[in-house]
C-alpha cells in the first residue's frame, strides 16, 4: 500500500497522471535495461528509458535503487528534482510532467560522468561551451540497469525535498519584480550597504526571469557581474543581450560546473574573486537560478566579511521563498540549509560541521588554497566593507 501511495502522490506532485496500465507481476523484482544517450553539460547521464516505463516496471518515487554502469554499481533513491537529494548525493530522476517523460541519472551539484570514468568534458568557445569525450575503453552505448533494492526507503525524505515553481510572474502575486526574479542586496555583518548583490540570470530567458533582474541591477547600479554560469559566446547569444543594462557593464563569464568540490570549479571562482578585487563595486553574483552556484559563492563571501552561520542560512533560504514558499516556520526549512549550503560550506572549509567555526578565517584559507592571493583577499575585503 505505501508504495502505491508513493507512486500515486509523486504524480500528483508534479501535476501529472500515467496512463492506465496492468499491474506489473509482484512477484518479479522490478528492473529496468537502458542505454546512456546523452551526457548534459553538468555530467547527468540522459537514458533512454522513460519514467512511465520505469513506473509500469513496478519502480516508484521514494524507492531505493542499485544503478549498474561502466562496471560501478551504485545506490541511490528514485527522485523527481535534483533537489530531492543532498548536495553531493546521486539521485535517479524521472521526470514525467510538462509533456517530458524521461530518466536520468545524476549526483546533485555534482558530475556523474566523470564519477562513473564514463567521460571527460572539454571546454569550448563555441555554443554550447562544453563537449563530452568518452574516456578509452568504454563501450558505447553504455548500458545500464537500474535493480529495486528497497521500496519506499527514501519516500519520508522525497516527501519533504518536494519543491515545486512556476516560470510565470502572475504566479507569485506576494512577491516584488526584484524577489521574482530572486534579486537581492546582501546584508550579513562586514558587507557595506549597496556592495554586494545577488540574483538570477539577468540574460538567459530560461526561467523567464531576466528582465526583472536586469531592471533590478540597473537600479541598484551594478557594475560588476561574476555569471558562473556561461562562456562568452552563449552569454552573448541570447536573446535581448545586446539591449540589456548586464552588457554595458563589467561581465566575467566563469562557465562553471556545479561541483564544487572539482578543480575546475574551484580554479575558476579563484579568478572570479580576482575579478572581484579588480573592478568597481556594486558587485552582482549570479548563475540561471541565482540559487546553488550563486548560493554557494555568496556563502563564502559572507563568511569572508564575518557572517554568521544564522545569517548565512537566512540569506541563503531566502532564494528557497522567492521560488518555493519555504518558510522559515516549516520543518523543510532546516532540512533543506542542512542538506545543501551547510553540507557544502563544511565540506569547502574542511570541518564535519560549522558550529564554533572562525568563518572568516575559514574562508579565507578555502580561498588561498584555491589559488587567491592574500593581497586579493584583502582588496575583496576592502571593496565590500
Amino acid at each position: 500500500m505505501k508504495k502505491l501511495t508513493a507512486l500515486l502522490l509523486s504524480l500528483l506532485l508534479l501535476l501529472s497522471a500515467l496512463p492506465v496500465l496492468a499491474e506489473p507481476a509482484e512477484a518479479l523484482q522490478p528492473v529496468l535495461e537502458a542505454n546512456l544517450v546523452e551526457i548534459q553539460k553538468y555530467g547527468n547521464l540522459v537514458l533512454d528509458a522513460k519514467a512511465s516505463e520505469l513506473f509500469y516496471a513496478g519502480f516508484a518515487y521514494g524507492d531505493m535503487v542499485s544503478v549498474s554502469l561502466n562496471g560501478h554499481t551504485f545506490e541511490m533513491p528514485v527522485g523527481s528534482n535534483y533537489s530531492d537529494v543532498d548536495q553531493g548525493s546521486m539521485i535517479c530522476r524521472a521526470v514525467y510532467h510538462d509533456a517530458e517523460d524521461m530518466v536520468l541519472l545524476a549526483i546533485n551539484m555534482g558530475d556523474l560522468a566523470t564519477t562513473a570514468g564514463i567521460a571527460t568534458k572539454e571546454k569550448i568557445e563555441a555554443d554550447p561551451g562544453y563537449v563530452w569525450h568518452y574516456n578509452e575503453g568504454v563501450a558505447e552505448p553504455v548500458a545500464v540497469t537500474i535493480t529495486l533494492s528497497e521500496a519506499g526507503a527514501y519516500y519520508d525524505q522525497w516527501v519533504i525535498h518536494q519543491l515545486l515553481r512556476s516560470e510565470n510572474r502572475e504566479d507569485y502575486p506576494d512577491l516584488t519584480d526584484e524577489e521574482f526574479a530572486n534579486f537581492r542586496m546582501v546584508r550579513t555583518t562586514g558587507i557595506g550597504e549597496g556592495k554586494l548583490y545577488r540574483s538570477s540570470s539577468p540574460v538567459n530567458p530560461e526561467i523567464n526571469r531576466n528582465t526583472y533582474a536586469d531592471a533590478a541591477a540597473k537600479e541598484a547600479g551594478v557594475r560588476t557581474f561574476i555569471n558562473l554560469a556561461d562562456n562568452l559566446e552563449v552569454l552573448q547569444g541570447y536573446e535581448g543581450f545586446a539591449d540589456s543594462y548586464y552588457a554595458g557593464q563589467q561581465i566575467i563569464p566563469l562557465n562553471l560546473g556545479v561541483d564544487f568540490s572539482a578543480e575546475e570549479f574551484k580554479a575558476g571562482l579563484a579568478e572570479g574573486v580576482r575579478f572581484i578585487a579588480a573592478n568597481e563595486t556594486p558587485v552582482l553574483v549570479h548563475c540561471n537560478e541565482g540559487k546553488d552556484r550563486a548560493g554557494f559563492v555568496s556563502a563564502v563571501l559572507e563568511c569572508l566579511m564575518g557572517a554568521t552561520v544564522d545569517e548565512v542560512v537566512a540569506d541563503y533560504m531566502v532564494t528557497f521563498y522567492n521560488y518555493y514558499g519555504v518558510k522559515p516556520e516549516e520543518d523543510r526549512y532546516a532540512i533543506i540549509a542542512n542538506s545543501n549550503i551547510l553540507k557544502s560550506l563544511a565540506a569547502a572549509f574542511g570541518v564535519p560541521s560549522l558550529e564554533g567555526v572562525d568563518l572568516a578565517a575559514a574562508a579565507e584559507q578555502y580561498l588561498l588554497a584555491i589559488g587567491v592571493s592574500a593581497d586579493d583577499i584583502a582588496a575583496v575585503r576592502e571593496k565590500l566593507k
